[in-house]
């Protein structure tokens, strides 16, 4: 996901200087070697106290020489002073730099250090989970920095890749938002990846009318009975509103995945039924590629 650090419009040239960032296995290695084959002059684990010096040999190259550089929690205590050198960058003439930030979600982390059998650099002594808790920590002073975040939670290698050479030949990448809406009940807990959350348990439930108890909410009765009511069509009318100011927004600003869930009880009856008119309302946003997923139609009671 792509977001500005002031909310400016994003930069229409190419960075000049670029300083890459962000958690373990989100991506930094791949996304270095995409800068790398763009013709930047790339330095992986640059220590935050030489990263002036090297802007000023970009500056005083006569070539036109790009450059980029890592920085991550190998810098340890030292990467507490980034900020401060990074808002130094900022201010000298005709560097442009930019600071990317690569994220996932944690599932996604640990599906990957799984697969590749790295430790985490701050899981020693403790689960790869609490090792990506504690990174979190460590960079959200320096995510709030960012003028680019990248979620790569659901991009593959190949998509990363085209994400980072549209963003250094200063254009947008040509990817549509993947926005995933589920459908779930609060008695089985909210979706951990889930942006943005509504509950619907306000609406009247199906579940205590006797012949539409036994089905879910893709029956037509029991959809009928949830949209039908003047608080269900209110309440789409309005979030309809609110989602289709949102969305255009989220596309312009180059994030590539949105969960939106919608909750309910038990995930059977009303979720089910708003997530699929939600979906249907949606799908001529453009820019923006649907699908829905019911997590607890199937779950008893």
């Amino acid at each position: 996901m792509t977001t500005a650090r002031k909310r400016q419009a994003p930069v229409a040239r190419s960075p000049r200087f670029v300083v890459l960032t962000g958690l373990s296995g989100a991506g930094k290695s791949q996304a270095i070697h995409a800068l790398e084959d763009a013709g930047f002059f790339c330095v992986d684990n640059l220590p935050v106290a030489l990263i002036g010096t090297f802007a000023d040999l970009t500056l005083a190259s006569r070539d036109g020489m790009r450059a980029a550089v890592v920085i991550d929690v190998r810098e340890g205590a030292r990467l507490a002073s980034f900020p401060r050198v990074y808002r130094a960058l900022q201010r000298r003439d005709g560097l442009n730099p930019q600071l990317v930030f690569l994220e996932a979600n944690e599932a996604a982390l640990l599906k990957r250090f799984s697969e590749t059998r790295r430790p985490h650099p701050l899981a020693r002594g403790r689960s790869a989970a609490e090792g990506l808790r504690e990174e979190r920590r460590r960079l959200m002073p320096i995510r709030q920095l960012a003028d680019r975040i990248v979620d790569s939670s659901t991009l593959s290698v190949h998509d990363l890749r085209r994400v980072i050479l549209a963003f250094a030949s200063g254009r947008r990448p040509a990817m549509p938002l993947a926005v995933n809406i589920v459908s779930f009940g609060f008695k089985h807990g909210a979706p951990a990846d889930a942006d943005l959350v509504f509950d619907v348990r306000f609406l009247p439930n199906p579940h205590f009318v006797p012949e539409l108890q036994p089905h879910s909410g893709l029956d037509r009765r029991v959809s009928r009975f949830v949209l039908e009511r003047p608080e269900a069509v209110e309440f789409l009318r309005r979030l309809l509103v609110l989602l289709r100011f949102l969305l255009p927004q989220f596309v312009k600003e180059g994030k590539t995945y949105l969960t939106i869930a919608i909750g309910c009880t038990g995930g059977r009856h009303r979720s089910v039924a708003i997530a699929v008119k939600l979906a249907r309302s949606l799908r001529s946003v453009h820019g923006v590629r649907l699908r829905v997923r019911h997590r607890d139609m199937s779950q008893e009671g």
